[in-house]
């Protein structure tokens, strides 16, 4: 995992060159709606696109993980299908549903039986490189996303500026990346993090729960600001020094938002809790996101390290499909 993290602007700077050598279709039609369908490592990059693109949308956005499909999608929708293994049973069924309501539908897979069906019906289908685990294919889900929602005029093209901009960005603050997780993964061993975001980063909290809870093996949870301060807040009544709070921050944060993390990390404060806050460094909001995403993509294995877990092990999950596959067979 080490290695793939670390391989991480460079599977930016691949996923842009395909997706310049890529011929999708430009629908030609006035899109009302986009959904993003994907689980795990596959649908944590639409959550991540739909923020970051946010302030320069016209139309909603919003990332499915479920089974079915919204009851509005028709033929004026634009769904994209994302799964790295091809095999998710719940995006294959929503790609089913999608098909049935004539939408416009774009895959993003390695392979499986998502690219089977795909070529089947003529869909528009992306491959992206094999060999990883999902939630380290991130790069290549976030790149096409954002090119697909391009080529059909949802967003401009800049974003690919703005990707070249975080991979300099990244390479150049690598060493103090890697410093920087390590010891913040030493600050909070042995104790239960809670990631904190202001609620336009959400996905990035998000993103960081799924590979402390993957990659280290360790449960967590996240909410974000303002959201927190009208319930998880008054939680904190009792000392508890196994607690360790990790707070995402942004120094063009919102001035209110701002004034609340700060008075909120005085009351953690006073119940004994670790508390670290990361500033992302960049320009453009995706930027940032893609700042902190790399940040705790390296805590999550510099934790594992420390608690000397293999970063790849994923038994259970594959335990739980093993017994759905059961099920199915009867």
């Amino acid at each position: 995992m080490k290695h793939l993290i670390s391989n991480f602007t460079k599977q930016l700077k691949s996923a842009l060159e395909l997706s310049n050598r890529l011929q999708l279709t430009d629908f030609k039609t006035e899109l009302r709606n986009v959904v993003i369908c994907g689980m795990g490592g596959s649908g944590i990059s639409g959550n991540i696109v739909a923020e970051a693109v946010a302030s320069e949308i016209k139309i909603p956005i919003i990332v499915n993980k479920d089974y079915f499909l919204p009851n509005y999608i028709n033929t004026k929708s634009l769904v994209i299908i994302s799964s790295y293994s091809g095999d998710t049973e719940e995006t294959l069924l929503a790609l089913n549903e999608a098909i049935e309501k004539e939408a416009k539908i774009v895959c993003i897979t390695s392979g499986g039986k998502l690219a089977d069906i795909a070529s089947r019906k003529k869909l528009d289908t992306i491959l992206i490189p094999k060999g990883m685990p999902p939630r380290a294919a991130i790069s290549y889900s976030i790149v096409q996303i954002l090119n697909i929602l391009n080529i059909n005029y949802i967003i401009s093209s800049d974003y690919k500026n703005k990707i070249n901009a975080a991979i300099k960005l990244l390479d150049n603050e690598e060493d103090n990346i890697i410093k920087d997780a390590k010891e913040t993964a030493y600050l909070i061993s042995g104790k239960y993090p809670i990631i904190y975001s202001s609620a336009k980063t959400e996905s990035v909290a998000l993103r960081l729960k799924q590979q402390l809870n993957e990659n280290s093996k360790t449960l967590c949870s996240h909410n974000v600001f303002p959201e927190l301060n009208h319930n998880e807040l008054q939680g904190w009544k009792e000392k508890n020094k196994n607690i360790a709070v990790i707070i995402l921050r942004d120094k063009n944060e919102y001035n209110r938002t701002a004034k609340r993390i700060n008075i909120s990390s005085e009351i953690i404060g006073l119940y004994d809790a670790t508390i670290k806050e990361i500033y992302a460094k960049g320009n453009s909001i995706l930027e940032k996101m893609l700042y902190l995403i790399h940040w705790g993509d390296w805590l999550s294995v510099c934790l594992a390290e420390i608690k000397g877990i293999d970063t790849l092990d994923i038994s259970v999950i594959t335990y739980l499909k093993s017994e759905l596959a059961k099920i199915e067979e009867q």
